[in-house]
């Protein structure tokens, strides 16, 4: 296990306090976990870890120790690893201990957000990784999973990535649709800034060569070069002259971030870290004796 040494947000413990509730109420239904009740006695206690069964990045660790917590006050949690780890097959993560019929009710919950979200973080860690020889970084989208898009975005964080715009209402993304009802690239820039507030900043989608020199006259914040090939976007970049963001988006992947990276851009927007990514596998074992 490696400390990235991220100095990452802090998730309130309300809102997680809030989603994990939600999540057990949701698996419990209206009797709670019959199978435990079933099988295990209350008296009876347990140890157990969760641990890595592969390599990737961790995230979510308050949203699992939450849901043992929440599950039976009596369960004690600890915590062995940090959000932004890296982790080898094997590391463990977490250790809990106390009421078996808790534990076990919790488990699949407390799994379902760690390996989710581990998964987020992994998946971002790898294109993070393959661009870090450059200035440009990795960003996140608005493409998540609906009521988990916050917790989705700190994983990207967690991971090495940062985060665009978490919602409609936080900045403005002018985009093709936009632009062909408006009436053309500076039509909606110009709109765009009369009526913002002076701290929503304004990014532009831009398609081709055209566009850009369009919306480059007039001044967005950020120009999102859309679809265009690695040749294309250094053209892009020798026109912009460092004088606006300059975002990539379409076609990202493992096999062509780098060179999209090697461009110049400034940002590369990757939906499929949030949703695609697929499950880190994380394991919760009980220790005998």
């Amino acid at each position: 296990m490696s400390d990235t040494g991220t100095n990452l947000p802090v998730l309130p413990a309300l809102m997680v306090e809030d989603a994990v509730r939600a999540a057990l109420l949701e698996d419990w239904g209206r009797a709670g976990d019959i199978t435990a009740q079933a099988t295990l006695s209350p008296e009876i206690g347990a140890r157990a870890v969760i641990a890595a069964r592969q390599p990737g990045c961790l995230s979510g660790i308050d949203l699992a120790a939450t849901a043992f917590r929440l599950s039976d006050p009596a369960i004690a949690v600890e915590i062995l690893a940090r959000d932004g780890d890296r982790l080898e097959q094997g590391d463990v993560v977490m250790r809990v201990s106390g009421p078996a019929r808790g534990m076990l009710s919790a488990e699949r919950v407390a799994l379902n957000y760690l390996g989710h979200l581990s998964g987020v973080a992994t998946a971002t860690t790898a294109f993070a990784d393959l661009v870090a020889h450059t200035k440009a970084r990795i960003v996140c989208t608005r493409k998540t999973t609906p009521g988990l898009r916050a917790f989705e975005k700190y994983a990207v964080r967690c991971g090495g990535g940062a985060n665009h715009r978490f919602g409609l209402d936080d900045a403005i993304l002018i985009k093709d649709n936009h632009i062909a009802v408006a009436g053309g690239v500076r039509a909606a820039i110009e709109a765009s800034r009369r009526f913002a507030g002076h701290l929503v900043r304004v990014e532009v989608e831009v398609d081709t060569l055209d566009q850009l020199r369009e919306a480059l006259d007039a001044k967005p914040d950020v120009i999102m070069l859309d679809n265009m090939q690695p040749d294309r976007l250094r053209e892009a970049v020798a026109i912009a002259g460092g004088k606006v963001v300059l975002e990539a988006s379409g076609g990202v992947n493992l096999k062509t971030v780098a060179a999209i990276a090697e461009t110049g851009v400034d940002l590369i927007s990757v939906g499929w870290i949030t949703h695609s990514a697929p499950v880190l596998d994380l394991g919760l074992d009980i220790e005998i004796g």
